[in-house]
């Protein structure tokens, strides 16, 4: 069924979304349980729908990953008051909405189920597979909030393919307007119309409809551009904060190629850009080795810095 908020799909009322997150707190994430930029962190993608005044279950690995979701949560909420956007009894009221469990079939009743687990294809297929097994609805919508990787296959771990789609948020998603919304060629117009709707008229997103192509609309354009920002710098072309600086005050960009990059996350843009490359053989897309190499290193940007060095940083990484 469709949630409340969205249209009906049926003869019942549309019963309560509630987005189940299984997030990137996975064994399989390189660093588990922190936070990538760009790719939308499981409790940004719980915030939106809480605040939207819906009843959100997120399932996590462990104690220990589903208390740091619980944490991000909690101090996204409480700068979101300390910045005037909501209420302190918008944020009690939030919280109170969103429970935490490590158990996915605590998920069996849910119409809505938005995957957010690292940009592996084997983790989202076994999870895509574990769902369908675990939804009892057989209307439920499936989405995933992949950034590259193709719709088509994931719908095809499930027995219910017209109800996969990918619905790629961007982060922190309480504040970043933009959701792309990607059906497959499978994907029900029934799925795509919910879906869309509940993106804009529930949770007051803009949505941008993109074909099943790896990278979608935004990552196509974005992370050939990173790449090339990388390579110019590999190569010695020119100094990292040249790259940025002409960029910013250039293009009047808000931040250069190679600060975004640490921003997004060095392994989110590497996986990415093979996600690119796998589908299109296009050189543009191939990973830089500098990036590979880094990757390799554990040396993943922002997200690593603060437990590491500068050199977690494209800007001062040896070339």
């Amino acid at each position: 069924m469709a949630p409340h908020g969205a249209p009906p799909t049926g003869g019942r009322r549309p019963r309560v979304p509630r987005p189940p997150v299984p997030t990137r707190h996975t064994a399989a994430a390189r660093h588990p349980g922190r936070g990538v930029a760009h790719r939308c962190p499981a409790a940004g993608l719980a915030e939106v729908c809480a605040r939207a005044g819906h009843d959100v279950r997120v399932v996590g690995s462990g104690p220990e990953g589903l208390a740091r979701g619980r944490a991000r949560l909690e101090r996204s909420l409480a700068a979101a008051v300390r910045k005037e956007r909501i209420t302190g009894a918008d944020r009690d009221a939030a919280l109170a909405r969103v429970t935490f469990t490590a158990d996915l079939g605590d998920l069996r009743d849910r119409q809505l189920l938005l995957e957010a687990t690292p940009e592996h294809e084997p983790t989202k297929l076994r999870v895509f597979a574990a769902l369908d097994e675990i939804v009892e609805d057989p209307g439920a919508i499936l989405a995933s909030n992949t950034s590259a990787l193709s719709i088509m296959r994931l719908a095809g771990a499930t027995g219910r393919p017209g109800q996969v789609l990918g619905l790629h948020f961007f982060n922190p998603a309480p504040v970043l307007p933009l959701v792309e919304v990607i059906g497959s060629l499978l994907t029900a117009e029934r799925t795509r119309r919910v879906a869309g709707e509940f993106v804009t008229s529930v949770l007051g997103k803009q949505a941008v409809h993109a074909a099943d192509r790896s990278g979608f609309v935004v990552n196509a354009l974005l992370i050939p551009y990173l790449l090339s920002a990388i390579r110019m710098y590999e190569s010695g072309f020119a100094a990292a904060e040249d790259i940025d600086k002409a960029m910013t005050l250039g293009c009047s960009h808000p931040m250069g190629p190679l600060a975004l990059s640490d921003l997004i996350g060095l392994d989110t843009v590497a996986a990415i850009a093979d996600a690119l490359y796998k589908e299109s053989a296009e050189p543009t897309h191939a990973v830089p080795p500098l990036l590979s190499r880094m990757v390799d290193a554990g040396l993943l940007g922002r997200k690593t810095a603060a437990v590491s060095s500068a050199t977690d940083s494209l800007s001062t990484a040896p070339r």
